[in-house]
């Protein structure tokens, strides 16, 4: 059902309605119920929407083990929403609603900003991604982005509460709520009559360019054991070249398609390559965009991330892209956006102590080599192209910074098959809908064991394919040079309403200051 999505204008109301109850009765400890009440809530609204996170690990660790892993992103996504609430709760114990309301919104933006700029960094539940199935009710967001969702969402929700609140049938309580009511419908249908009207009138340039996208459909937990690494690139050439056509200009891989580790300053002489290169010969523009894993050998540890070899030299791992031509020109991406746990050790100053254990669940003991940002693929014709490795397409501004430095379509490379046949895939799937509209660029999106899809500016899904099976999808895209104002200013909701949450805070800081000198003043008698 697309449209249920419409349900989280409404879905805060009744833990409102909860607090609001706690609040009123005044009792020793509300604080702690408070908080205690919304992480309840929370926990169980973020194991039901990212349960799938279980699967991940369950079919590589102990059963239990897995399930204290899967815990944490539920308990800590849990933790920060429940903390708005706390935080909430003491501004309105200090303020009238006209000022807890404003703070209750920044307090919630500003964990959604934190959630994806610290090294725990996990914004799958950013409220304005709960519209990626109802795309054409977000076509503002190439203004906001998905945090103008977010405000939406809570303003939509804080009407509503107010609504609700009035029990009381005088002639001035039901010109309140005639005019509740009014706000309430004006504040939801404007922004989608507005966003309806965008996606009816919007017209893409014409300027085609030919894309393949593959999908191999390669177990990620087998494909190492039950297939060879050359097997799997004739795999891949086979699908790619089953599409091809003379005019070709990309053909997309998903992540780590080409899974042997390779020495990127020695590239040209490596098998795959070399294979690669064959293959592009037939199409005169072609360009192989792929996920690779890759690694550099260094003199010194010139990065954070790198580690002793035994001869005294360092090395980078990277869950890397790939862009080979028909030349001896080769460009690298490494991923920016790593994993938590998996891909990197979070505060690694800090848990340094922690290696060990990182390394023995599979990571890296200094973590994958990153670079810090994102840099644009420009193929033999001169088109840009912008290689998202998987987990990096849930960040929007992060995206359109690829867009802002010349990217005319995003290139997805992702292996969603960790997830299983869940939820997690199509969500994943789902979130790239966003990033189209935010940037008014085409998607080409590349799954290993997932959804391999494309998506045009609107946001539209026009071909997909099904889950685990292996295949290839082809497209006319049309590239786009043109900058949304997104693009150009990024996430300035999110900082505003962070420096608004901060300042709120300084306020009851102030408030419990001035309190307490005024307690200390009083004579006591």
């Amino acid at each position: 059902m697309p449209y249920t999505s419409l349900l989280l204008l409404v879905g805060f109301v009744p833990l409102l309605r909860a607090v609001e109850n706690l609040i009123d009765r005044g009792y020793p400890g509300t604080g702690k119920k408070v908080f205690l009440l919304s992480f309840l809530s929370f926990f169980l609204w973020n194991t039901a929407s990212i349960y799938w996170v279980y699967n991940s690990v369950s079919s590589v660790l102990p059963s239990w083990i897995a399930i204290l892993i899967s815990l944490i992103p539920y308990a800590l996504g849990a933790s920060l929403m429940a903390l708005v609430f706390w935080l909430y709760y003491q501004l309105r114990k200090r303020s009238a609603k006209r000022w807890a309301y404003p703070g209750l919104i920044c307090f919630w933006i500003g964990y959604e900003f934190l959630h994806q700029s610290w090294d725990l960094a996990f914004p799958w539940m950013t409220l304005g991604n709960g519209f990626a199935l109802s795309h054409q009710l977000v076509q503002w967001y190439e203004y906001t982005g998905v945090f103008g969702g977010t405000l939406w969402i809570w303003i939509a929700n804080i009407l509503a509460f107010e609504l609700s609140m009035q029990q009381e049938t005088s002639p001035q309580a039901l010109k309140f709520k005639k005019k509740y009511s009014l706000v309430l419908a004006l504040w939801v249908l404007l922004p989608l009559t507005i966003s309806l009207i965008i996606y009816s009138s919007y017209k893409e340039k014409p300027n085609p360019a030919n894309v393949v996208v593959v999908q191999p459909n390669l177990d990620p937990y087998e494909r190492w054991r039950s297939i060879s690494k050359s097997e799997q690139l004739e795999q891949l050439i086979r699908l790619s070249d089953s599409l091809g056509q003379a005019n070709t200009e990309y053909f997309i891989w998903p992540e780590t398609a080409i899974s042997e580790q390779t020495n990127e300053e020695q590239i040209h002489h490596n098998a795959s390559f070399l294979a690669v290169q064959s293959f592009l010969s037939k199409y005169k523009n072609g360009n192989l965009l792929s996920g690779i894993e890759s690694y550099l050998i260094y003199e010194s540890p010139k990065t954070p991330t790198a580690k002793p070899l035994q001869d005294g030299r360092y090395w980078d791992y990277f869950n890397a892209a790939v862009n080979i031509e028909n030349s001896s020109r080769v460009q690298f991406y490494h991923k920016s956006k790593l994993v938590p746990g998996v891909e990197m050790l979070p505060f690694a100053g800090t848990l340094a102590f922690m290696k060990p254990v990182f390394a023995a669940f599979g990571g890296s003991s200094g973590g994958v080599g990153r670079q810090e940002k994102p840099s644009v693929f420009y193929s033999q014709s001169g088109i840009g192209a912008a290689p998202v490795i998987c987990y990096e397409s849930i960040w929007g501004e992060y995206v359109s910074n690829y867009v802002e430095q010349g990217a005319q379509f995003i290139a997805i490379v992702t292996n969603d098959g960790w997830w299983g046949n869940t939820s997690g895939k199509d969500q994943h799937m789902l979130y790239a809908k966003l990033r189209a509209i935010e940037t008014r660029r085409w998607v080409a999106r590349s799954a290993n064991t997932g959804i391999s899809c494309f998506i045009n500016q609107k946001g539209d899904i026009t071909q997909k394919t099904k889950w685990w099976v292996a295949t290839a999808l082809k497209e006319d895209i049309n590239l786009n040079d043109d900058i949304t104002f997104y693009t150009a200013y990024g996430d300035y909701i999110a900082r505003t309403a962070t420096v608004g949450s901060l300042l709120f805070i300084l306020f009851m800081l102030f408030k419990v200051f001035r309190d307490r000198k005024t307690r200390r003043l009083v004579p006591r008698r």
